[in-house]
């Protein structure tokens, strides 16, 4: 396939820039499809499998342990795929994370159980898992910047906000076969070979993605970029590895973003995977309830994603984030009291409302972060700050959700613990800087935390 024509403006057609962002989707959501499975089998089946235990939730605390682990790979992940992403461009390292990401999945499948071969079983999952962090870790930066970089000024919060959409799409995947496989499937054939068909269903979507991926143009704004730091290299310039220019010039871009991303991290794993838990472990119900209401909600998830983001190029990237982040810190009182009702169209409803108001912080996330820095370390930027926010947010939320569930046997602490990571969110929106309809093509990063305004030149507000 030929690649892309970019327009005169240089902004893509509307036909290259729908062709970029499908790409993107599809791939984000083949790698979160793999990423969150691991989150539902570590708290349906894992902790049977891999790591028994006579206290069930003690045998699930283990198996959210290594859940985590896969998110501490993910800052290194983000450095590693950031570094090179920003020297050799954007669509070379999301081909590689696809293929990571794919194969550790897969050979989650074929593994045999603690039964089989013993302690070697958590050790493999484990080493597996950590495999999948680090792909995931390049994944999310890649993935949003080659098409905020494709797309123009105007519309960017709505264009960067589809591969977004591609973790609940993901989930809405892994969810999805989850569910299906518990209703046509007994709670024995599942435990026993069922739950490897989503794994092994992985390396055929793998091919699907890559197939997609290869056939996208490389970023324009990253290959101007790149072409002008080796003119000023061939008359002497120094190079600084991107990692080294992030930590120098731009630490307040990369702490805005982790505060950026707290309380959408910590809200959306408590959403979608501690929900599990606490349904089947703490309620008694059907895994199926928490599957579906969890599949519902993140179709709907879904949807609106783009729209949130599109909202973004209208009102700003701060006033979309702040409805979610102040909605989800009243809303986690309402949703463990309407989850409690044990009704099935009730949790429902909580999960769906929950996941509305993580949109809003997640839709326009995309643009709000890449926005936050200039080309030649935006990869390594914005991966960075996702990647940081992961490890101290969402890796800890489903470790700390158990830990409050099985000392006080209630969602009120996990709700107190929900809504002071959305004040967190809540704070640092408020005091950095709007970046809505910033030219990505300029050198000069808007300032975070500073006071000023940025210069006219740097900022447009068309």
């Amino acid at each position: 396939m030929t690649e892309t024509t970019p327009a005169p403006s240089g902004v893509l057609r509307s036909s290259g820039i729908a062709r970029i962002v499908s790409a993107s989707l599809i791939g984000t959501t083949i790698e979160w499809y793999d990423f969150f499975l691991y989150g539902s089998a570590a708290a349906l089946v894992f902790n049977v499998l891999f790591f028994p235990s006579s206290d069930p939730l003690v045998g699930t605390l283990i198996a959210f342990i290594t859940y985590a682990i896969g998110f501490a790979a993910r800052p290194l992940g983000g450095v590693v795929f950031g570094h090179f992403g920003d020297k050799i461009g954007r669509k070379k390292l999301l081909v590689v994370s696809l293929l990571m990401m794919g194969g550790a999945t897969c050979a989650m499948g074929l593994l045999p159980t603690y039964d089989t071969i013993g302690i070697g079983a958590p050790i493999l999952l484990t080493v597996l898992r950590l495999i999948q962090g680090f792909a995931l870790g390049g994944e999310w930066g890649g993935a949003v910047l080659i098409v905020s970089e494709h797309g123009g000024d105007k519309h960017r919060g709505f264009w960067a906000s589809w591969p977004q959409a591609g973790a609940p799409g993901g989930n809405l995947l892994a969810t999805g076969v989850l569910a299906l496989l518990a209703a046509v499937q007994s709670e024995e054939a599942f435990q026993s070979w069922g739950w490897r068909i989503p794994f092994l269903l992985s390396g055929v979507l793998v091919v699907i993605g890559l197939w997609i991926r290869v056939s996208v143009s490389e970023s324009p704004v990253f290959l101007a970029a790149q072409a002008k730091a080796e003119a000023e290299i061939a008359q002497g310039a120094e190079e600084k590895p991107p990692v080294v220019e992030v930590f120098r010039h731009s630490w307040r871009e990369v702490l805005g973003a982790i505060g950026t991303r707290f309380g959408e991290n910590i809200s959306y794993y408590i959403l979608t995977s501690f929900i599990l838990v606490y349904v089947t472990t703490h309620l008694g119900l059907p895994k199926s309830t928490a599957l579906n209401a969890v599949l519902i909600g993140s179709a709907v998830h879904f949807i609106t994603i783009p729209l949130w983001g599109a909202l973004s190029d209208r009102l700003g990237r701060k006033p979309v984030t702040l409805i979610g982040s102040i909605g989800m810190a009243l809303w986690a009182f309402a949703f463990f009291a309407l989850v409690d009702s044990e009704s099935f169209t009730v949790i429902t409803l909580a999960v769906t409302v929950g996941l509305l108001l993580h949109g809003a912080m997640y839709g326009p996330q995309a643009a709000f972060i890449s926005e936050m820095f200039d080309t030649k370390v935006r990869y390594s930027g914005a991966s960075m700050g996702s990647q940081l926010a992961s490890i101290v947010a969402g890796a800890l939320a489903p470790i700390i959700a158990v830990g409050l569930l099985k000392d006080y046997d209630s969602g009120t602490p996990i709700a107190l613990y929900l809504c002071a990571a959305a004040v967190i969110t809540t704070i640092t929106v408020a005091v950095i800087k709007e970046t809505r309809g910033r030219d990505l093509t300029r050198s000069t990063t808007p300032r975070a935390y500073s006071g000023h305004e940025a210069p006219v030149a740097d900022v447009d507000r068309r």
